[in-house]
């Protein structure tokens, strides 16, 4: 990778790999309610603001210029490869994408849309028999989709930290806890003690070590 060459302002590639994560989460959760559409929207939200600093415009590598150029002046701060902060900050050398950070933000990408899919297998086998879904995945937790979605997030921010996804990162936590609670408010009315019952022994969002 030549470090000296520029590659910001690349907005169709903003556009083509947000549409290709929007899409991929788009095809394992298949909404059909407002929930669902919301809970998309705001994965969506993350996914856009990060690839607008990955290829757009890096706003971060701008606030940290003056510290990166004091810090690492034989480095071209505005090339590609040193948007890979990991990268730049603990001096790997080779290829930035094959840095042990960046190849376990891979793992925790992957295991998301992995959780996500499971999930969605779950649910919809269970929603087409107009059961609850309690077993496979929801047998661990409860909520699945948003365990999916926050470890992409937090793939992602791992893999390229920016300060716009810093800040929503938190934020988007507090409104996938809502989206559940608003999710089992809907699905206790529908399954009353046998949701309650459910809710007693399957956690919410972290599984237990033991069964």
């Amino acid at each position: 990778m030549n470090e000296t060459i520029p590659a910001y302002g690349l907005w169709p590639i903003v556009i083509m790999n947000s549409a290709i994560f929007i899409f991929f989460a788009f095809s394992f959760i298949k909404p059909k309610t407002s929930l669902d559409w919301r809970s998309l929207g705001v994965f969506s939200a993350f996914i856009v603001a990060l690839f607008v600093e990955m290829y757009g415009f890096p706003l971060t590598i701008y606030f940290l210029s003056g510290w990166l150029q004091a810090k690492f002046p034989q480095t071209d701060i505005f090339a590609h490869g040193s948007g890979h902060l990991w990268y730049t900050i603990f001096g790997f050398e080779g290829d930035p994408h094959s840095n042990p950070i960046h190849l376990i933000a891979n793992l925790f990408i992957i295991a998301g849309f992995y959780i996500i899919y499971r999930g969605w297998v779950v649910l919809h086998a269970a929603q087409q028999k107009g059961e609850l879904a309690n077993t496979g995945i929801y047998g661990r937790v409860r909520h699945p989709q948003y365990d999916g979605f926050v470890l992409i997030m937090f793939g992602f921010l791992l893999m390229w930290p920016t300060l716009l996804t810093l800040i929503m990162f938190p934020i988007l936590l507090v409104v996938y806890i809502r989206l559940a609670k608003q999710e089992e408010s809907l699905v206790r009315k529908e399954f009353g003690e046998a949701y309650n019952s459910y809710v007693l022994k399957v956690p919410a969002f972290l599984p237990r070590l033991k069964k």
